[in-house]
């Protein structure tokens, strides 16, 4: 018996029920480390999101409407528990699709389930406020769902991006139609099923997997979603924001980051390797907020170096189902190709290659490279201000505070930054002057459900995770009781 049988999903989740897609075409998956078509997902267009979102709509004004913020909660840590039960069979349904090895995605799965459960306990505790403005009169504010939520992912850590918006939105009492990406769409059509399982009422959660440019523009641009929440490039972005503006939706982006992370020579150097090339190799390079700037103070500059080289060619590159595998390969033929260009741009900009760039020996199919440190190139290079999404570190010296802080600061993005050292004022005097949503102190990007994640500048709009991310899908009610007894002011009495 093949025990990694092929997956075939004919059918769409919406309102409830299991739909086939109005054209009847669909969309094939390939295994990154195999290259061979592994599943097929419905190619969902604006007809069927068009079913979601009445479904959407009709859950929202129907029970979910009514149902006690309690009870949404409890619904929410049920829908933790199936997700962290089935921990193992979503994350290699996860590895077979984009690729990441199977000890990530294993782990990726039960802290989104944590994350379920962290807004599952909040739903309860979403409160307005009083406002004492005057006497003899009672004020407050209510903190209403926004609506219908168009939730878009990536292909890159798809179960984390699910619970990342799953969470917020339905405790404060929305609903969602969730398109995943289009080469990435299996799990989400898993998550669907424990949806169901969980008992979370129809029309709650739908799922509609499709191409950005058919499903992805008519979730974005339909009238009857109120807001979107997007994780991707900033390209698509700015399209999702002109399809979003007709109607004023509600928009929170993250949209990747070149993020910086600064070694000063006071540093405890041997932990900041481990961790610089953890942070810039995970996920091969996959990741919106990979440390994939490496400055380091020019006096240690030539031993945190050689010792980045020593750590990195320890990095076992292989399979993502292979229990010994540290990266796995690149989720995409394409996406491999735009790494491979990019190593070539360095070299061509006059940087040199201090190891990797290559494909693995012994790995004759798939979609891998080694992971590749650049030396010799400015912070004005395109390798250095552009987001590769590939296992490419450039690592650029620096002398003062002053020229690392501006260094860090000179990027169109803003999503993640790091510093190591000893010396406590530098540690807030740089973390304060560093231009991201995230600065991290002696460790890298701790990315948890109770820490607000998001960017400055390109890197997006509005916050995840935390609560400040139930913000976002939250509109703001103010409410004025007048219980004065004397007769009010006529302004135009006289």
């Amino acid at each position: 018996m093949n025990p990694h049988p092929f997956v075939r999903e004919d059918r769409f989740f919406a309102g409830g029920e299991w739909l086939a897609p109005a054209s009847g075409a669909h969309l094939e998956s390939i295994d990154p480390s195999t290259e061979e078509v592994w599943a097929t997902v419905p190619d969902g267009d604006a007809t069927d999101v068009g079913t979601a979102v009445t479904a959407a709509r009709s859950a929202l004004d129907g029970p979910w409407s009514r149902l006690a913020p309690t009870r949404r909660g409890r619904l929410l840590t049920d829908l933790a528990a199936l997700v962290e039960r089935d921990a193992a069979r979503l994350g290699e349904l996860e590895s077979r699709d984009n690729g990441k090895p199977l000890r990530d995605t294993v782990g990726e799965v039960k802290r989104a389930a944590e994350w379920l459960r962290y807004y599952g306990g909040a739903a309860d505790k979403i409160q307005g406020d009083v406002i004492p403005f005057r006497d003899q009169a009672h004020a407050y504010t209510r903190l209403e769902p926004v609506g219908v939520v168009g939730a878009i992912t990536p292909w890159n850590s798809p179960i984390s991006l699910y619970s990342w918006k799953l969470g917020p939105a339905l405790a404060t009492g929305n609903t969602v139609v969730l398109k995943p990406a289009e080469s990435t769409s299996v799990s989400a059509l898993a998550l669907a099923r424990l949806v169901e399982e969980a008992g979370i009422p129809a029309g709650v959660v739908n799922v509609v997997p499709g191409r950005g440019a058919t499903a992805g523009d008519a979730l974005t641009a339909h009238p009857g979603v109120d807001k979107v929440s997007f994780t991707g490039s900033y390209g698509t972005a700015q399209r999702i924001m002109r399809n979003a503006a007709n109607g004023l939706k509600h928009v929170s982006f993250e949209c990747g980051g070149k993020s910086p992370h600064l070694v000063f020579a006071d540093a405890d150097l041997d932990r900041a390797v481990a961790v610089a090339t953890h942070s810039a190799f995970r996920s091969t390079g996959q990741s919106c907020s990979c440390g994939s700037r490496l400055l380091v103070q020019r006096t240690v500059y030539d031993e945190v170096l050689a010792a980045l080289v020593a750590r990195t060619s320890r990095i076992r590159v292989g399979p993502a189902l292979d229990p010994a595998t540290h990266i796995g390969p690149h989720t995409s033929a394409g996406q491999l190709a735009k790494t491979r260009a990019y190593i070539q741009l360095g070299l061509d900009e006059g940087g040199r290659v201090v190891t990797g760039g290559g494909r693995p020996a012994g790995l004759e199919r798939g979609f891998y490279i080694e992971p590749t440190i650049f030396e010799g190139l400015g912070n004005g290079s395109r390798l250095a201000q552009e987001e590769v999404f590939g296992p490419v570190l450039t690592v650029i010296p620096f002398d003062t505070e002053d020229e690392a802080v501006a260094i860090a600061n000179d990027t169109t993005y803003g999503l993640v930054g790091g510093l190591w050292t000893s010396d406590i004022g530098r540690a807030h005097r740089v973390s304060a002057r560093m231009q991201a949503g995230l600065v991290s102190v002696n460790t890298f990007r701790p990315t948890h459900w109770m820490l607000p994640y998001g960017g400055y500048k390109q890197s997006g709009l509005g916050r995840e995770n935390g609560f400040d991310a139930l913000r976002e899908y939250v509109e703001v009610k103010t409410v004025v009781v007048d219980y004065a007894d004397e007769e009010p002011t006529d302004p135009f009495a006289h």
